[in-house]
């Protein structure tokens, strides 16, 4: 069974029905759960325990609420710190390569506002660039995200389905019948020189 991973980031889990409700799922599937506000209230992570807990991971999964179209500011200092060149990317930076990311996401906005035509403008994939990217460079195949829209107005049935949905997903994996059909991913060779000498 691969080692599964769920880095929960939402600076007010106390106030989100979601995202507590996810987490808890987490759990009752056996799955490890790092909650990054919990472990660094103050924002200085601990780049050694952080990578230490990615080392043989399968299945990383980013389980967070989408704050100005990305990841809440800890996960994204996170990213930035743990995600060092020569580890993760970049000459001798394959310590992730292989494993799996899977997005797992909510947004206040309903679907309807996901769209030309709504407040944001955008189908909501067109949000995901950078997420596949970093992915690829890491040597992550980026798996299709689970999302739930409206989440402020979500019924506590529509959470309760949706946890249900991400247990069964943990527990499962990897016998998603879709992974047979993914790419593997992309090849993204940083050269040696992409950076300066120390």
């Amino acid at each position: 069974m691969p080692r599964i991973l769920v880095l929960l980031a939402h600076p007010q889990l106390e106030h989100s029905r979601v995202n507590r409700a996810l987490a808890d799922a987490a759990r009752g599937a056996g799955a490890e759960l790092r909650d990054l506000y919990a472990l660094y209230p103050d924002y200085l992570i601990d780049v050694a325990a952080e990578q230490a807990a990615l080392k043989g991971v399968g299945l990383l999964v980013w389980l967070h609420p989408i704050h100005w179209y990305g990841m809440p500011p800890l996960l994204k200092l996170w990213l930035d710190e743990v995600f060092g060149f020569g580890w993760a990317y970049g000459p001798g930076g394959d310590a992730l390569r292989g494993a799996d990311l899977w997005l797992v996401t909510s947004t206040g906005g309903a679907e309807a506002s996901y769209r030309s035509d709504g407040h944001n403008r955008y189908f909501f994939d067109a949000f995901l660039p950078p997420y596949e990217q970093t992915a690829a460079l890491a040597g992550l195949r980026f798996l299709p995200p689970l999302l739930l829209h409206g989440a402020h107005r979500a019924s506590d049935a529509d959470i309760a389905a949706h946890a249900a949905v991400f247990a069964d997903r943990l527990a499962r994996y990897p016998d998603w019948p879709e992974l047979a059909e993914l790419p593997e991913c992309p090849a993204c060779a940083v050269p040696t020189d992409a950076r300066p000498a120390d």
